[in-house]
């Protein structure tokens, strides 16, 4: 059986608000893995995401590592840690209740010895490179500075990471797939992003999706498209095409259901009509790739309005209208007509506005030319 120890820091307790309270302490850096894991993030068999931190990149820790064990290193800038309930703050006697932004006193953190990283009572949320880069440096101690905040709430470490790290290099997959499991106001850039973050999730995950497992994701890394391209899909369509209004903007409410019927009716029948361009690597499928992806999302846009009456079309009805055009799609070979003097190899079509621009053109020309003026 462990023996539980307590590590007893002093600290200042900063109050912001009413309810926001953070504390500020020193620790050798060395001891902070005794207390505080890195939550990496993973997507658990019920589809409920768990942690929020990027992979620890070598090359930068080494160069920190360097730096520590190098001359007079000095780090002042802190690292974030999220504890939970477990840690507790004691005011010290002498602390002048008079104060009202902040307090003196202990930070009690509890460590046991033997503990999972699941089992600890802090989780870093910014900084792992550099506590990485103490663990493993040359060196006997280095105290290093710390802001914590106490919560059992996974998403309020997950939004504070979000907000920390917004301005930095963070990869983009990771922040996407981060954003749905947020409430609290972010960036603007980030929050237009939140609700085609979520329906990129259930896309990815719902079991009667055309999509299921087939995006790429920190937790669906074997995904062959890419998740930046299902989401500018779904954003052009709900900022200017058939989700448009199944989204807040002609009803009260955001209609959920309605918009993942009409993103998997119509996907559903893209499978469907060109199966054997369905399910490939995007070297082998314009159809995967952004190009693809992005440009069929414009059609999906001008075939839901031609059946409008119908609210939602259903697969077949969208099927029906796509076999209009498929004998002009290269997705796989040959070459795109894009008319006189301008031929493209299929292959040759890569995911820039250029030349997105001139396939999605062409499709919808194609189609109101063979589907939509012979009705």
């Amino acid at each position: 059986m462990s023996l539980a120890k307590q590590l007893r820091v002093p600290a200042l307790e900063v109050r912001q608000n009413a309810s926001r309270v953070f504390y500020v302490f020193a620790v050798d850096g060395k001891l902070v893995p005794h207390f505080a894991a890195v939550s990496r993030i993973e997507r658990k068999p019920t589809g409920r995401l768990n942690g929020y931190q990027r992979p620890e990149v070598l090359a930068h820790i080494q160069e920190i590592r360097q730096y520590i064990e190098g001359t007079d290193p000095l780090i002042p800038n802190a690292v974030v840690i999220a504890f939970d309930g477990r840690v507790r703050f004691e005011r010290s006697r002498d602390s002048s209740r008079d104060q009202t932004c902040s307090q003196v006193g202990t930070l009690v953190i509890p460590v046991t010895a033997g503990e999972s990283e699941a089992e600890k009572p802090g989780f870093i949320v910014d900084g792992q490179q550099r506590l990485a880069a103490i663990r493993d440096a040359a060196v006997p101690s280095f105290p290093i500075a710390v802001t914590a905040f106490i919560t059992d709430d996974l998403k309020q470490q997950t939004e504070q990471f979000i907000l920390i790290n917004s301005t930095k290099p963070l990869p983009k997959g990771l922040l996407y797939e981060l954003l749905p499991a947020t409430e609290a106001r972010l960036p603007s850039h980030l929050e237009k992003r939140r609700y085609p973050a979520y329906l990129l999730g259930r896309l990815n995950r719902d079991a009667e999706s055309p999509f299921k497992g087939m995006i790429q994701t920190p937790t669906t890394p074997t995904g062959i498209i890419k998740d930046n391209s299902i989401l500018r899909m779904i954003e052009n369509s709900i900022s200017d095409g058939a989700l448009y209004r199944f989204t807040g903007v002609e009803n009260r409410e955001t209609d959920d259901t309605a918009v993942m019927a009409l993103l998997m009716r119509f996907w559903s029948a893209v499978r469907q009509v060109f199966p054997s361009a369905w399910k490939l690597p995007p070297r082998r499928s314009r159809l995967m790739h952004g190009v693809g992806i992005v440009s069929l999302g414009f059609l999906m846009d001008a075939i839901a309005e031609r059946l409008r009456k119908k609210s939602i079309p259903s697969s077949s009805d969208f099927a029906g209208d796509l076999r209009g055009i498929q004998e002009v799609c290269r997705w796989t070979d040959g070459y795109w007509d894009f008319g006189p003097g301008l031929k493209r190899k299929w292959n040759e079509l890569q995911n820039t506005p250029r030349d997105v621009q001139l396939l999605a053109n062409y499709l919808l020309h194609e189609y109101k030319q063979r589907v939509w003026s012979r009705q």
